[in-house]
């Protein structure tokens, strides 16, 4: 595309300002300029143009044929140009739909809710939780937060939040006496993580202890309010544990930490990516998480 060829907008505004006033002073006073700031603009649109844009008489100021046609051109592209800021000033963002695990959105996003109302307090967000990774498919929402190896995907724009990493806790108390003895405290399980608990034991060199039975918990949460609650140790991700660690609620039974490949991520479709709405809770969302306190 050939760069557009445009007139100072400065010297437009002063220009069309004189035209509608048939005026030096009156425009100048309008734009709080000087009388001779105003001429100045006029003279150089003139020079650049080749023509003359007002007749200068003892009764004032007269447009001549090419002035009043300017002067309407450029009032018709001053006023689409406010009108157009006037839009996206006062444009407001559709209402947004979030699927997000429940846990996650207990301990990572509600906690910055506040922020994102400071932040954006014209941005509607509506949450829909669950513990079915079934349920927080990209397509069923505006976005997701859910779990992600994070590798890039065709038509899907994906944004790590945090790694997953798992750690073994318990109520303080559980620690008074010692080392906790895997073998033979009770292990807390939350159902939709089963395999946490094996995993973790393996990784950490404790492949003899069995897991069967022990409590179970519909929710990770759940989980963790049962082991500060003294009735056994639950398997955490250490990475939504900063509140309960900074309170003492719950404290390491172990310092071994798994490492795994997942993250929670923030996802959606391709096509989204230009959406207003979900760019400004994108923004928002990675910038306030990438601020937020962790366990370490």
């Amino acid at each position: 595309m050939a760069t557009r060829r445009l007139p100072p907008l400065h010297a437009v505004r002063a220009f069309e300002a004189a035209a509608r006033h048939l005026s030096i002073t009156r425009a100048a006073e309008e734009l709080h300029v000087t009388a001779g700031a105003i001429s100045k603009h006029v003279r150089a649109l003139e020079a650049r143009m080749g023509t003359a844009l007002f007749l200068r008489g003892p009764r004032g100021l007269t447009l001549t044929t090419a002035g009043r046609a300017f002067a309407d051109s450029a009032r018709e592209a001053l006023d689409q140009l406010a009108a157009a800021a006037d839009g996206i000033r006062l444009r407001r963002f559709r209402r947004l739909t979030i699927g997000v695990y429940g846990f996650v959105a207990s301990r990572l996003l509600l906690p910055m809710w506040p922020d994102l109302r400071v932040a954006h307090p014209d941005l509607e967000v509506d949450l829909h939780t669950s513990a079915n990774p079934v349920d927080l498919l990209p397509g069923r929402y505006d976005a997701v937060i859910a779990v992600s190896d994070a590798e890039p995907r065709t038509g899907l724009v994906t944004h790590p939040l945090l790694p997953i990493a798992t750690v073994p806790v318990c109520s303080p108390g559980m620690m008074m006496k010692g080392p906790v003895d895997f073998a033979s405290v009770p292990l807390l399980h939350a159902r939709p993580r089963p395999d946490d608990w094996r995993r973790w034991l393996d990784s950490a060199g404790f492949n003899d202890v069995p897991i069967q039975g022990g409590s179970s918990f519909e929710s990770l949460s759940l989980a963790l309010e049962a082991a500060a609650a003294g009735a056994g140790v639950a398997i955490a991700i250490d990475g939504l544990l900063a509140t309960d660690l900074e309170s003492g609620r719950l404290v390491p039974a172990h310092p071994a930490v798994r490492r795994t490949r997942r993250h929670f991520v923030l996802a959606y479709e391709q096509h989204m990516a230009d959406d207003p709405a979900v760019a400004a809770f994108a923004g928002w969302l990675l910038a306030a998480n990438e601020a937020r306190p962790t366990a370490a």
